[in-house]
């Protein structure tokens, strides 16, 4: 992975997107702590830029007090619009061209390449600052060797375990995460050592991917979706162990998210693997029993999970982009990366919060800000569109007791065709 995230940097650096600054205020402050912050010189202040946020409260209501300090520095009005960022795009397609779309909008990075290709985002030179951002959020972000958009939150899965059931130790390694399935599952009565949504791939990716499996393949250019690798020898090993879950009883079909997490809360589950997402909830029906760690070892390395960005982007057709990217970072630049994790409750991207002491101290969150430096980003091209249906059926075929190799060969097989069929294909 380490090396993946290399090569991506190297490609983006020959690009030059790293190579000049970007908007600098008329103050010449930089706009994020240690970087050199954005450039306006030559460019009009805008009387106003107009931003689209996600509509969930707390967000917006972080964002409201982070965007009135902007207009209190810039002289700049910020106007704000609540939109489900999953409405976001559609209303774009419809509003952009004309005019009447934002400046700025939110998005999850996995629909970047549908974005850049359909023209609605614009890329944007982050200068030294790309470098202040996580890596993998900046990977996440780099689509036909250019970035778009300034990350604002990285997130992803790992393991939360019941400390008074198990110890941390004990779940280190796979290996030692069934010991403790093997000798603390009891279907018949509730009980389980560990339980997952087994047949969803953006939580089993990291057991087919741990020993060697892939999505598409990682080149220079990006992400190759002719060579997939969910049917290659580490895949099928990945689906054997996903099988030996069900053979054994350490979990069944009929367990649902809401089973999962309504019996941990119990106290009858010793491990569960789930997101952050699920802090607050646990922390009030464990307190202090709750521990989180990253996912196991496989092979003597932390499975890579999945990992999602969501980010700010730029309206293409937007007059004022340098002042939009201006607004971008300093809406995550530190001060308000914390001010956002500290209301919002979501993971910053910004690597010195990441890095910070309330996310390094914070016994829960540190794990999943930990799981991020092994994770991968989602393929962000419009292909993996055409994944996700094939792999799902072929792990509840898994769950079912057929051949993981037979299933994954022919998930592989109805993904190409698919690919194929939507004319996206390399």
């Amino acid at each position: 992975m380490k090396k993946f995230l290399a090569m991506m940097m190297v490609a983006i650096l020959t690009l030059g997107v790293l190579a000049a600054c970007g908007p600098q205020r008329d103050t010449n402050e930089g706009t994020n702590n240690g970087g050199e912050g954005t450039t306006t010189e030559g460019t009009d202040k805008p009387e106003s830029l107009a931003i689209w946020v996600n509509d969930q409260d707390e967000q917006s209501a972080a964002l409201e007090q982070i965007l009135k300090a902007y207009e209190e520095e810039t002289g700049i009005e910020v106007k704000m619009t609540k939109m489900s960022m999953l409405d976001q795009l559609d209303a774009l397609e419809l509003d952009a061209a004309a005019g009447r779309g934002p400046d700025v909008f939110y998005q999850p990075h996995d629909r970047l390449g549908d974005m850049a290709i359909k023209g609605i985002a614009a890329p944007v030179d982050l200068g030294d600052d790309a470098n202040l951002y996580s890596e993998t959020a900046i990977n996440a972000l780099t689509f036909d060797g250019e970035v778009y958009g300034v990350p604002q939150v990285i997130e992803t899965y790992g393991i939360f375990y019941n400390k008074d059931l198990v110890s941390e130790e004990e779940i280190k390694t796979i290996e030692g995460l069934m010991e403790v399935a093997e000798a603390q599952t009891d279907a018949a009565n509730n009980k389980f050592g560990f339980v997952m949504n087994a047949t969803d791939f953006y939580f089993t990716y990291p057991f087919l991917s741990g020993y060697g499996g892939y999505v598409f393949e990682i080149t220079e250019d990006g992400f190759n979706s002719a060579n997939i690798g969910l049917d290659n020898e580490g895949a099928v090993k990945g689906g054997e162990l996903i099988q030996t879950w069900y053979a054994n009883d350490y979990m069944n079909r009929s367990i649902t998210d809401d089973f999962m997490n309504d019996q941990f809360q119990n106290g009858n589950i010793a491990a569960v693997l789930t997101g952050p997402w699920r802090i607050a909830q646990y922390k009030e029906a464990l307190g202090d029993k709750l521990g989180s760690t990253t996912l196991p070892e496989l092979d003597g390395k932390v499975a890579p999970s999945f990992v999602g960005v969501k980010a700010w982007f730029v309206n293409a057709y937007s007059k004022n982009q340098e002042w939009a990217v201006d607004l971008m970072k300093f809406i995550t630049k530190h001060e308000n990366a914390m001010k956002y994790y500290e209301m919002a409750g979501e993971m910053p991207a910004l690597q010195t919060a990441l890095e910070s002491d309330e996310i390094v101290n914070d016994e829960i969150m540190a794990a999943f800000a930990e799981q991020t430096q092994y994770g991968q980003p989602m393929p962000n091209i419009p292909q993996m569109s055409q994944v996700w249906e094939p792999v799902a059926n072929a792990l509840g075929f898994i769950a079912d007791g057929d051949d993981p190799q037979e299933v994954l060969e022919e998930a592989v097989q109805q993904i190409k065709d698919r690919i194929q069929a939507s004319g996206g294909g390399n």
